[in-house]
Order: structure tokens, then sequence, then C-alpha cells
């Protein structure tokens, strides 16, 4: 409760700031009446960009269409086309959605027991636990507008922060054995 209560009161301050977050949020419904009449905004290119990604999806669901064909399947689709429907784009800025396409349900499976795995590595108590958790939700959430795991720079960043914070944890209980162990070698043997 508290934690909701803390973020509500953050959105609150930030949309009485003038900031290019509150003009950005007025601009959608603006820029979703121009994707209906085929202009390319970004709003609208995104909404189109996942429209055609799900119907490459549905062509090939379980193994998808390989590596780098995001790109080539827009192509094909954009030939004698205008406006947004001739937009060629490698990223459709949803990270599932971009999973989806090359590697289709595989892809998918995989990308989320990734995350899984991370938020499970990350579960504990403690600086290194709480920054690779926040590293990782922070990817989860981002990814539904965009595909940061597949951008160079907020890639980088995630493989970083989570490598970082498996580092600190993992040495942090390595340090914790060889202290138990060098300091209580009866209760180690004895299995207490």
């Amino acid at each position: 409760m508290t934690l909701l209560l803390a973020a509500l009161t953050a959105a609150a301050a930030l949309w009485t700031t003038p900031s290019f977050l509150r003009t950005r949020i007025a601009d959608v419904s603006r820029e979703y009446q121009l994707y209906l009449e085929n202009v390319p905004r970004s709003t609208g290119q995104r909404l189109y960009y996942w429209q055609e990604s799900l119907t490459f999806f549905a062509a090939a669901p379980i193994i998808g269409h390989g590596t780098g064909s995001t790109e080539i399947l827009f192509s094909q689709k954009a030939q004698g086309k205008m406006g947004l429907e001739a937009e060629v784009t490698r990223n459709p800025h949803n990270q599932t959605l971009n999973m989806a396409v090359q590697w289709g349900v595989l892809g998918i499976a995989v990308l989320y027991a990734t995350w899984i795995c991370h938020l499970l590595l990350f579960r504990g108590r403690g600086f290194a636990s709480w920054l690779g958790f926040l590293v990782v939700t922070q990817n989860i959430f981002s990814s539904l507008l965009n595909s940061h795991l597949f951008d160079f720079q907020e890639g980088w960043m995630y493989v970083l922060g989570v490598g970082l914070g498996a580092g600190v944890l993992t040495k942090e209980g390595r340090d914790g054995e060889v202290h138990v162990i060098a300091t209580h070698p009866r209760t180690v043997a004895d299995g207490r």
C-alpha cells in the first residue's frame, strides 16, 4: 500500500511540473487519430509495428521466421505502399513481439524464462538484490514499449546491471561460506 501511495505521489508530482512526459501523454490521442489516417507518427508507428508483428508471428508461431527477419518482413510488406504501410523497421518496439517474430513461441519462452530466473536470483535482501531486482523489473516494463535487450546502450546496461548484481551476490555467498568453514569447521562437517 505504501509503495502504491509513493508511486501515485511521484506521478502527481511529475504531472504538475512542465515536462516532456505530460506533453507526450497529451499527444497520444492526436497521434492515434493520425494513425487512423495512415500518417506516420510515434504512437501510430508503434501500433502499426505491433499489428504487423502479430501478423508475422501468426504466420510462423512455433519457431518464428529466423534471426534478423523482422526488417526483411517489413520490407516485403512495404513494397508499393504509402504512409504508415511503407514503414520499414527492424525493431517493432516491443521485446516480446521482437522475439516472437524471429523465434516464435520458443523465443518468447526463453525471454520470459530469462526474466524469471533473473528475478528469482535477486529475491533476497540487501543492496545488490534490490538493485538487481530493479534493473530486471525496469527492463520488463520498458520492454512493453521498446526492445531494450536488442538496443545497444540499454542492452548493455541490463547485462552489466544483472552481471554486477549477480557477481556481488555470488561473492557475498562465497565469503559467507568461507567464513563459516574457516571459523566453525565442526559445525559444517556435522551439517548444522
